[in-house]
């Protein structure tokens, strides 16, 4: 008989940078995160559709590619699954307001930021 499979929090990382994607990708995968990386929010809108009760956390920039923003994945995540930990982030204000619970973070933020936000969501 195997042995179970710890459970793996598993997060979304959602940034049309590849560097910035991999660098948090990175971070959340020491921190014993399973993570799912899209370029656009059209991608991740699937992900949250086949996943959305098995995330944890969420992590998505406001300008990504396709036609669909950060701020409205975040509005679909927080529908699909209000308990979700969601982060949107961005180098400029916002000009559209969060879904209820969402969190925004200004650019740049600091590695401790997410690995304290992981800990936090991975608590709830």
């Amino acid at each position: 008989m195997g042995q179970a499979q710890p459970f793996r929090a598993t997060a979304l990382i959602v940034e049309d940078d590849v560097m910035q994607r991999e660098m948090l990708s990175l971070l959340l995968e020491e921190s014993g995160y399973q993570v799912i990386q899209c370029e656009s929010a059209e991608d991740a809108e699937r992900v949250l559709d086949q996943n959305a009760g098995a995330l944890c956390l969420m992590l998505t920039d406001v300008q990504l590619a396709g036609s669909m923003n950060g701020v409205e994945l975040a509005h679909v995540a927080k529908e699909r699954n209000p308990k979700l930990d969601v982060v949107v982030t961005s180098g400029r204000p916002l000009k559209q307001p969060l879904p209820a619970g969402a969190k925004f973070w200004a650019k740049p933020w600091a590695p401790l930021d997410v690995l304290r936000e992981a800990e936090i969501a991975q608590l709830s």
